[in-house]
């Protein structure tokens, strides 16, 4: 009895001392403070809720439940949360003052106080509980035998408000399911803003039931009905996320324009003028701004789609439009003469002022690509900038030109996942400038960022590894302190939340397993995995150079499609390296052998599998090339003999080379690093 009281109050005392740099906690909260204690969670764990939320709390609470309940087995008794005030005397109390309206610019502020006996939440509204639910499921702690809550007070809202992901659901169709889980994990993160990316020169992917030819002719039965999107938006709302519909003009322009030729700007054209695309990159069919045809259609095309959203925002694209088809046209020149249009930009403002009143009649405020952003162009509108952020560059090209300019303002610029950088390059990211000399009212104008992910080469199967877990770096930078960008604590937080992502649904770690038995041929997969874990995807749209290589169509199945940024295991060896050049040490030189070693027999076992396994093939040259400057470096580091220098700059040389399986090596820095050190 004594023994198992001395083994109580260790665990007790254990669980009072963690500190916060043990939390794993994204984004991290604007000011927590833990104190000596811990919550205990048994069975009789009960929630009640007060106030006058929206009763999406309801819903979001029950889940709470539920996956508190899955993580930690304790079978609760209580189920569903369907009313106000139903448990008084519960111990996690959850008061919200009003019902919160889906939007930026809204009160999603919270107070969460975690005491040994009781749990308060208190916020403005139920958006604000939803993301302490959420901060107090990434508080869960447990020892051997239990779970627990750390005591603690967290006072929390967002550095910004419009903490965006973009997903592009026209070059590869996303169904339904993509979506919602991924509208599970923004809500995880706190993120607020869904940007729908819904037409383009790939595909027509709304049903309109009064111009249905587009999703006939130009969808390849890939599209969403009607009710789909609906229950899209509903499911949204129920997570606190407003979501915004994009259909991009004047430009992207080839699905519509296949099936509405009339509207083109090319002089001549048939139904045979216009086809929709089947390679990524830009292409020249754009919508006539002369054609009052081209406003009827739109106007018809907004009439039926608005109703849809419910948010007041309205994506109208307006990038890449290089005019040429327009330069080319007589008739749209004398139009741009008629009406003293000097240039392509001004002819393409007064194209997308026609478009304001279609989107007013419907309580939508336009937004578009920093393309949009003209001398002309109405300040109403929200300007996306996707080239940068640096002042001084010309207008229309900068978020900080667009604030000074009086327009409200997004950043996407940085936080493009679909370049497959690592994750620092979007964490140090940031919507407000260092330095900035905007004034407080510019600054107000910047309202925050916005992941964007577009689909070119992701599809259903991989996406999700495309936008998690780098999106829960992008959603911290949007939230929390400006000052929060300790990388290592980044990582050591984001591995776990990476498996708690999996959990709520999203398929990045899964998928890759899915990947890797389609590549061995069903054969032992691990050498792959292993090898996988120090290759990463071309970076920069290098995979698919010219965008003729992989077409909508082809196969996304292959090692390429399985690398990610971030690869582990060279996170891991590059820090080894990194010790081991300042410090050769025993312990340090043999954290760098054993990566070599383990390489050394990657090859072997990958080599063996490609005999039935013609996907393993493209591989063989880099991992070669890794096997053969690893053992070259054993016999530098472990033997202390002397290597050819001209050798192994060739081996160093040949593991740079980026013309195998469409990846790149990660550990090639390192490499470098180990053979030029004495």
């Amino acid at each position: 009895m004594k023994y198992i009281f001395i083994l109580l109050l260790s665990s007790i005392l254990v669980n009072a001392q963690i500190k916060t740099e043990a939390l794993h906690l994204m984004p991290w909260p604007q000011k927590i403070n833990l104190t000596d204690g811990n919550f205990a969670l048994t069975k009789n764990f009960k929630v009640n809720i007060t106030g006058n939320p929206n009763p999406r709390i309801f819903a979001r609470t029950t889940q709470f439940l539920r996956r508190l309940d899955g993580r930690t087995g304790l079978f609760f008794e209580q189920g569903f949360v369907t009313k106000i005030n139903e448990f008084p005397t519960a111990q996690l109390q959850i008061n919200c003052v009003q019902n919160g309206k889906i939007g930026i610019n809204q009160d999603e502020s919270y107070q969460l106080e975690i005491k040994s006996d009781k749990i308060n939440i208190n916020a403005s509204s139920d958006l604000g509980a939803i993301h302490a639910l959420e901060t107090l499921l990434q508080l869960l702690q447990n020892n051997s035998t239990s779970y627990y809550f750390p005591t603690a007070t967290i006072s929390d809202f967002p550095r910004f408000t419009w903490r965006g992901l973009m997903i592009d659901a026209a070059r590869h169709f996303q169904p339904i399911d993509v979506i919602k889980r991924n509208l599970d994990a923004m809500a995880a993160m706190k993120m607020n803003v869904f940007h729908w990316h819904l037409t383009d020169d790939q595909g027509w992917r709304i049903e309109l039931k009064n111009h249905p030819k587009l999703t006939q002719l130009a969808s390849d039965g890939q599209y969403y009905t009607q009710e789909e999107i609906k229950n899209i938006v509903h499911y949204a709302d129920e997570r606190g996320i407003l979501v915004v519909p994009e259909i991009d003009v004047p430009g992207h322009a080839s699905a519509i324009l296949s099936v509405y030729p009339e509207v083109g700007s090319r002089i001549k054209f048939d139904q045979n003028t216009y086809a929709v695309e089947r390679n990524s990159g830009i292409f020249t069919p754009t919508l006539d701004p002369s054609n009052p045809k081209t406003y009827q259609l739109l106007s018809e095309i907004f009439d039926e789609v608005c109703p849809l959203f419910s948010g007041n925002y309205f994506h109208i694209g307006g990038d890449e439009n290089e005019g040429k088809d327009w330069d080319s046209n007589p008739k749209i020149q004398e139009f741009k003469k008629k009406n003293k249009l000097e240039t392509n930009h001004d002819l393409q403002t007064y194209f997308t002022m026609q478009l304001i009143p279609m989107l007013k009649k419907h309580n939508k405020t336009l937004m578009g690509w920093e393309e949009i952003m003209t001398k002309n162009m109405s300040k109403e509108a929200i300007i996306h900038s996707w080239k940068g952020i640096n002042e001084g560059v010309p207008a229309g090209q900068s978020l900080t030109t667009a604030a000074k300019n009086g327009y409200k303002t997004v950043l996407s610029n940085g936080f493009y996942i679909d370049l497959m950088l690592g994750v620092e390059s979007h964490y140090l990211n940031d919507p407000m400038p260092k330095n900035s000399t905007l004034s407080a009212e510019e600054k107000a104008q910047i309202l925050g960022g916005e992941a964007t992910m577009w689909s070119e080469l992701a599809t259903p199967t991989t996406i999700d590894s495309r936008i998690w877990p780098r999106t829960a770096a992008i959603a911290e930078r949007l939230w929390s302190d400006e000052n929060v960008k300790d990388l290592k604590s980044l990582f050591q937080r984001m591995n776990t939340i990476s498996f708690q992502l999996e959990g709520l649904g999203i398929t990045h770690i899964s998928n890759k397993g899915v990947l890797l038995r389609n590549i061995s041929n069903y054969q032992n997969t691990a050498a792959l995995e292993d090898f996988s874990k120090i290759c990463e995807p071309l970076k920069v749209y290098s995979r698919n150079a010219g965008g003729t290589e992989y077409k909508t169509y082809s196969p996304f199945t292959l090692f390429a499609d399985v690398c990610t940024p971030d690869a582990v295991d060279a996170l891991g060896f590059n820090e080894a390296v990194s010790n081991y050049l300042k410090n050769k040490s025993t312990e340090n030189q043999i954290l760098v052998t054993d990566y070599l070693k383990k390489w050394i027999d990657i090859h072997s076992k990958l080599m063996a599998l490609s005999a039935n396994a013609p996907l393993i093939q493209p591989l063989l040259p880099l991992s070669k090339s890794v096997s053969d400057l690893s053992e070259q470096l054993l016999l530098k580091i472990e033997k202390k003999q002397a290597v050819n220098p001209n050798i192994m700059n060739d081996l160093v040389e040949k593991c740079n080379a980026k013309n195998h399986a469409d990846v790149e090596l990660a550990v090639y820095n390192s490499l470098k690093k180990l053979n030029s050190a004495e």
